[in-house]
């Protein structure tokens, strides 16, 4: 059968069926247990529409089997005195999700403290975090970067035999041998927050598991259901700062299938109850400089969380944005060459708006260092870069003088030379004008690894044999250090220092 016959008697076939293959996990006795628990650096109490210190707040977020009428958090300095509790009536869910996504801010917090914190429920946990840095802080410090993350197990990869293909599951807890999770979770206590610029769970790619083909509404949900509950352990500790790629578009990626998902499986459903209450806006200015108190006003105006928003964190302005949509000739939005029709979520221009103000109002004498993440990239060993993206953020990263842009979507490691408009930059990784590029986009999921393919003449590295991730540490103002790490044994594959003098405090280039 075509596949395209297939797929669209798929509803029809499912209906004959009464009992559901797809692995969705038990529900629990107490419907109030928070379940996929998920932290993040927060800027604004969007609840009760208050201003707060913006590096002095912390989003915690988690899911339940029923709606809460009030989501609290208790809250202290120390395990035994939770002293402190916060409260929303943010618990929202969608047509086909079994669960409820609940959201409180923490605000007030003192940075750089540690925090010991328990959603209030009659089954749950003390669980802790660090607050943030403030913007300036000069303490080094390093961040992960996870992207292209799938579920593991039944529905997910595996790690048995050759990692670029499915196989048998061990018969093992799948939590604990997905390598690229078990790593973060080994190293814990070797990065302060970790980002994750698109693809989550791989949901959309339900119907390569077999047992999920009469079962596709119930088979994306148990994905998702699955990944955050892998993911929960890290997410629930470090802040975990999420932006949007193509899997999280529709509950399928086949060209001009989406049509076919139910209403809660369209257009970035679950990634918008899940992530836009905790991700920030834009972080108000610590500059002196009225001008760049302006821009950073009206970036906080025009963010749109968690499709494009900004944060500060010490000596680093990381910027996360959206590749799929909202921009012209955006792959995944009605039209677009990923014919995943979604979008806009934003009025016309207002993305590329954003990112000129956020990027004007950075004050390099506070935050020296500037990071933006987002998930298409147009510099790429093996070709199909995205052209549309380069066409509509590259000039403005240049502009702004970006030290550091951070991709995925193409499944392995890669490290460029820093790069504009095709060409490597003459100074190389001695205080370049361009920026440094690097994909990281190896972490594991069903689809495999790519090769590396045909490379480009300033490619420094480039990784396909194994799962990995990035560890970017700021070491100073002036000296970045970018690693790539085996997940499976931690071994550092590539290093590499990026110095920049930052001698400008605003630049134009």
């Amino acid at each position: 059968m075509h596949v395209l016959t297939a797929i669209k008697a798929l509803p029809v076939l499912a209906a004959a069926y009464v009992s559901a293959a797809a692995s969705l996990p038990p529900i629990p006795a107490d419907l109030t247990t928070p379940v996929q628990q998920r932290i993040a650096i927060k800027g604004l109490n969007e609840t009760k529409l208050t201003p707060l210190l913006h590096h002095e707040a912390i989003s915690i977020g988690w899911n339940t089997y029923k709606q809460l009428e009030q989501p609290c958090v208790k809250y202290g300095l120390s395990r035994d005195a939770l002293t402190l509790q916060s409260c929303s009536d943010q618990s929202t869910t969608y047509a086909s999700s079994r669960t409820w996504s609940n959201v409180v801010v923490l605000g007030g917090l003192r940075p750089a403290t540690t925090y010991y914190y328990q959603i209030v429920s009659t089954n749950s946990t003390v669980e802790h975090f660090m607050s943030p840095r403030v913007p300036g802080d000069t303490t080094p410090f390093s961040m992960d970067v996870v992207i292209d993350l799938g579920v593991y197990g039944a529905d997910g990869f595996t790690l048995k035999g050759d990692h670029a293909k499915r196989d048998d599951i061990p018969l093992i807890d799948p939590a604990l041998n997905h390598t690229t999770i078990d790593r973060l979770a080994r190293t814990v206590n070797d990065y302060e927050f970790v980002i994750h610029p698109g693809d989550f769970a791989y949901a959309d790619d339900w119907f390569l598991s077999p047992k999920n083909l009469l079962h596709g509404e119930a088979a994306f949900q148990a994905i998702l259901e699955q990944f955050y509950a892998q993911l929960a352990p890290i997410a629930a500790r470090k802040p975990y700062m999420a932006s949007p790629g193509n899997h999280e578009a529709a509950c399928e990626e086949i060209p001009f299938t989406a049509g076919l998902c139910p209403e809660g499986q369209k257009n970035f459903t679950d990634f918008m109850h899940r992530f836009s209450s905790t991700m920030p806006t834009a972080f108000a200015s610590n500059s002196t400089n009225c001008t760049a108190a302006s821009q950073a006003k009206k970036a906080q105006a025009l963010a749109n969380p968690p499709f494009w928003y900004s944060f500060d964190y010490g000596m680093a302005h990381v910027v996360m944005f959206n590749t799929e949509t909202d921009f012209p000739d955006a792959p995944d939005q009605p039209g677009g060459s990923a014919h995943l029709d979604g979008g806009p979520f934003g009025a016309n221009g207002q993305q590329l708006a954003f990112l000129e103000a956020d990027l004007a109002s950075v004050d390099r004498t506070v935050t020296p260092w500037v990071v933006v993440a987002g998930h298409r990239p147009w510099y790429t060993t093996g070709g199909g870069g995205c052209k549309p993206c380069q066409a509509a953020f590259e000039p403005l990263f240049y502009k702004y003088g970006v030290d550091l842009g951070i991709f995925g979507h193409v499944h392995n490691s890669q490290r460029f030379q820093p790069a504009y408009n095709g060409k490597a930059d003459a100074a190389g990784m001695s205080d370049p004008k361009a920026p440094m590029y690097i994909v990281a986009g190896g972490a594991g999921n069903i689809e495999g690894l790519s090769s590396v393919g045909s490379n480009v003449s300033f490619n420094a590295f480039a990784y396909a044999e194994d799962f990995s991730f990035a560890k970017i540490t700021f070491t100073d103002r002036t000296h970045l250090q970018v690693d790539f790490i085996r997940s499976s044994t931690g071994d550092v594959l590539d290093t590499s220092v990026l110095y920049k003098s930052h001698a400008d405090r605003f630049v134009r280039q």
